[in-house]
């Protein structure tokens, strides 16, 4: 007899968009992170952002959201809509009403925009 692989499904991109609200509705950013960005992902920001910028690679992605969360001294509000999903993209709105240093309280409204392939995320994008 002969031994098989075990073989890890690949998540369609309908079932990596469910995870991850189901992750985001806890606040669990860095979780999905482990648990879908790919070693190779993109993350951007509007390029006037304020508060952010481009990073590449797992590493620097992390390190850039660490950054930030690092940042915010309150929570005053936080919400993330469920993800609507077509093709190899899903995207989903997020709201936060944040004091961070040095910006002050502001608010947030954004759309966070994924791209999936073969079950992990290789492309994060904002648009607020």
């Amino acid at each position: 007899m002969t031994a098989l692989k075990e073989q890890k499904a690949i998540l369609t991109v309908q079932e990596v968009a469910a995870r991850f609200n189901e992750l985001a509705q806890q606040e669990k950013w860095f979780e999905i992170h482990d648990e879908f960005f790919a070693d190779h992902v993109r993350s951007i920001d509007p390029t006037d952002s304020p508060y952010m910028g481009y990073a590449e690679g797992k590493a620097a992605v992390r390190k850039k959201g660490e950054e930030f969360v690092s940042r915010i001294e309150a929570v005053h509000s936080a919400s993330t809509t469920a993800p609507v999903v077509t093709g190899n993209h899903f995207a989903v709105g997020r709201e936060m009403d944040i004091t961070v240093r040095p910006h002050g309280r502001i608010q947030i409204n954004e759309i966070m925009l994924y791209e999936v392939k073969d079950g992990q995320i290789i492309l994060e994008q904002f648009f607020y």
